[in-house]
């Protein structure tokens, strides 16, 4: 099968890719390698799949309209994983811009090329970040979404009501997946993981916000491509038995389906901190602050809608994830 994936030089993307070339498939990825972070990072992560004879890359900005279209045009997709996106919930408070151009313009780029070469398939990422401050936990896809507290988490509720229109309009089958959040080797150096281990390594105290009291449906890497893979070969339909009352977004007339993305088994952030002291073998200096701007002290993923469309299940415990971080840090690290 021919998969563009966008954001292959990201964290999830990377990850996705690699998986999808082990299976045989063949690989479009597109990356402008943005210097929102290390672009070394995300240049060794493309390196380990560059030279791949399945793979092309395509180097592009998914706000640029004509290198979208030709993109498309040239490659022709049979299925899409757009996972693409300028990331970081409160980067958006000083660079707003980037965000709509990304994230939203960018986004229809993408759903266009879909929709004008006959994609059979549109798996997009959204996030958990859409729930806002909402309390009601888990978190469930039949929750009300209409009060973002970010516009990072605006442009992604963006994005699926976008998809959904494209779903009922043109039959474009679209799965949105809420990401819950992703932790593991190759990941994002602005995440709290990275910036705790730094930090313990550097002997520095490390920010833990909220006074440590946040709960997390931390996910690790393997689980969310398995996920990610699974929502992908099963290709929505609609549902013909709709009954024109309101629509569970699960399983709605059009084409499309929406569902979480994470782990059933939150994790309080003191615990989480605490298995990355014994990984490392020394503890952590504190500084305790209130909760930030923007973000909510918990998140908890109803794994329900997932589990019963494509028998996801997330298998990795916070111990062994945390630990395979470490592990990867701490090799990386030394080989620059």
């Amino acid at each position: 099968m021919k998969i563009m994936v966008t954001g292959s030089a990201g964290f999830i993307g990377s990850h996705v890719v690699l998986r999808l070339l082990e299976r045989g498939d063949e690989v479009i990825g597109v990356d402008n390698l943005s210097d929102y972070y290390d672009v070394t990072l995300k240049m060794a992560r493309l390196a380990r799949f560059d030279e791949h004879p399945r793979y092309t890359h395509v180097s592009a900005d998914l706000s640029d309209r004509g290198a979208m279209e030709l993109a498309f045009a040239r490659y022709r997709p049979q299925r899409v994983i757009n996972l693409a996106a300028q990331a970081g919930v409160r980067y958006a408070a000083e660079n707003p811009h980037i965000y709509v151009s990304t994230n939203v313009t960018g986004f229809l780029h993408v759903i266009e090329g879909c929709r004008h070469h006959q994609v059979e398939h549109l798996v997009f990422a959204s996030t958990s970040s859409v729930y806002g401050a909402d309390t009601q936990m888990p978190f469930s896809e039949h929750q009300p979404t209409e009060h973002p507290l970010t516009l990072y988490a605006a442009s992604k509720k963006a994005n699926e009501m976008m998809a959904h229109s494209y779903a009922h309009l043109y039959g474009l089958p679209c799965t949105g997946l809420r990401f819950f959040t992703v932790y593991g080797p190759w990941g994002r150096p602005d995440m709290a993981l990275f910036l705790f281990t730094r930090a313990i390594l550097a002997g520095e105290p490390i920010k833990v916000f909220n006074h440590g009291h946040h709960k997390r449906s931390f996910t690790y890497i393997d689980d969310i491509v398995e996920g990610v893979i699974r929502a992908l070969d099963d290709v929505p339909r609609g549902n013909p038995a709709w009954d024109g009352k309101k629509p569970d977004p699960a399983s709605s007339l059009a084409p499309y389906r929406l569902f979480n993305i994470g782990n059933e088994q939150p994790v309080e952030l003191l615990r989480y901190i605490e298995v990355l002291e014994q990984c490392l073998g020394r503890k952590a200096t504190m500084e305790m602050l209130p909760l930030q701007a923007g973000d909510v002290p918990d998140t908890e993923a109803d794994m329900s809608s997932l589990a019963a469309a494509v028998g996801y299940s997330p298998k990795v415990p916070v111990e062994q994830g945390v630990a395979n971080f470490v592990r990867w840090y701490l090799d990386y690290y030394r080989m620059r």
